[in-house]
């Protein structure tokens, strides 16, 4: 087996934790919410307000189920359509803010599970994690965030908008 391999199956074996840590502090904190649908939202607050279509292609889904899957958040309350800041022509939508605070509550929740996982790990051996996930992340494609941080990175929130 190559590196590649081997490093594949880490990532999906350590993906298959994460998403059960997300759904966990999803249940806890907003029982309605699916998993794409907060995946949507952590977009939108993270990247600012946004066009249907940007969103659609950030989320790899078609137009029309992006649509339905905003229709569904604006009808809970956790996201609303406004006029775009930056040419008042065309709608954007963005997160709401009970959708900001569901957002904040299930990043706390996830936050401290993965903490405790990550102090049960060997400390030889977190040594190389922050270097080889920040790596991963920024492959594909994943902003920078830092609960240090007072929110998270919004540098392309214009472009996105535009």
């Amino acid at each position: 087996m190559s590196e590649i391999d081997d490093l594949t199956d880490a990532v999906l074996t350590a993906s298959r934790l994460l998403v059960a840590v997300s759904a966990r502090s999803l249940a806890a904190v907003e029982e309605t919410l699916t998993l794409p649908q907060l995946r949507m939202l952590v977009l939108l607050d993270s990247r600012g307000p946004m066009k249907l279509t940007a969103l659609a292609d950030l989320l790899e889904v078609n137009p029309s189920t992006a649509k339905r899957m905003i229709d569904r958040l604006i009808a809970s309350g956790m996201v609303e359509r406004e006029p775009n800041p930056v040419t008042k022509r065309e709608v954007v939508v963005v997160a709401s803010v009970e959708g900001r605070r569901v957002v904040h509550d299930v990043t706390v929740r996830r936050r401290a599970e993965i903490s405790a996982i990550v102090a049960r790990m060997p400390e030889h051996t977190r040594q190389g994690l922050v270097e080889a996930l920040t790596a991963f992340a920024e492959a594909g494609g994943e902003p920078r965030w830092s609960a240090r941080d007072e929110a998270p990175e919004r540098a392309r929130h214009h472009a996105e908008v535009d």
